[in-house]
């Protein structure tokens, strides 16, 4: 053997693992699968398949939104049944990266479809192989399932551990956008209901910024029926006028 095929050859597996520690610092900063603030607790277990996912639940879950946790491009929306997967999604993140979202109960987007970060892609469900309504996530490169991290810390492994969302959070609180069936602007409340004196008003589609949420009137509007109002600059907007990509709390209390 030459000199030289003798060097490459010592120097091969250095070489691909430069070019692994290559690919996988081109990793997205993944953020969790649902929106701002959710608090889920995580399960990681040797047993799982494949062994590096995680399953996420919390109580009454079933049909919350899940989101995408970097922004990318859709390469499945599949369905299998009974069996396996069920109802799941799959993001391309590029640089080899993609992420997988599986048991859902609905699927909200299209193959070939561009998802920003925080973009809902479908509701947790309880279909293929589950016994109960969860998430099972995963996020893989070329292929292979890696060890899960979120704002560029890894999971705990293995195990349970509760984890809070800050996927798509703002420093100074949660973002939304308010609509009305009828397009007219929605008043702003000095308190949490219709009986607090009226300090002003926010157009529908504008985008507005949540500090806290506080429980108040029970109001029906455009995004279900909610005891919850949300706190915008002053003043306070029922949470059934805007949109945050969530059914529940997703800022603190007020």
């Amino acid at each position: 053997m030459s000199r030289r095929v003798f060097v490459m050859a010592l120097m091969a597996p250095l070489i691909g693992l430069v070019l692994t520690q290559g690919e996988a610092s081109a990793a997205p900063n993944f953020q969790m699968p649902f929106p701002c603030n959710q608090v889920w607790e995580g399960q990681t277990r040797t047993g799982h398949s494949p062994p590096n996912s995680v399953d996420f639940n919390r109580t009454n879950d079933d049909g919350d939104p899940v989101v995408a946790s970097a922004a990318g491009t859709v390469t499945r929306v599949a369905n299998e049944g009974s069996t396996s997967y069920g109802r799941w999604v799959e993001i391309d993140h590029g640089s080899g990266w993609r992420t997988r979202y599986a048991h859902l109960s609905v699927q909200s987007v299209s193959v070939g479809q561009s998802v920003r970060l925080g973009q809902r892609i479908g509701n947790v469900g309880n279909t293929g192989g589950s016994t109960g309504a969860h998430l099972h996530y995963e996020q893989r490169l070329n292929g292979a399932d890696q060890k899960i991290t979120f704002n560029g810390s890894q999971i705990f492994y293995w195990g349970t551990r509760s984890y809070t969302s800050r996927n798509s959070c703002t420093s100074g609180g949660v973002t939304g956008t308010v609509g009305t069936d009828s397009g007219a602007a929605v008043t702003i409340r000095s308190g949490p209901g219709t009986s607090y004196a009226a300090v002003g008003s926010v157009a529908n589609g504008a985008t507005v910024t949540i500090s806290c949420q506080a429980q108040g009137e029970t109001i029906t509007g455009k995004y279900g029926t909610t005891n919850l109002w949300d706190k915008i600059g002053s003043g306070y907007i029922s949470d059934a006028f805007v949109y945050t990509g969530s059914d529940g709390q997703v800022a603190p209390n007020c």
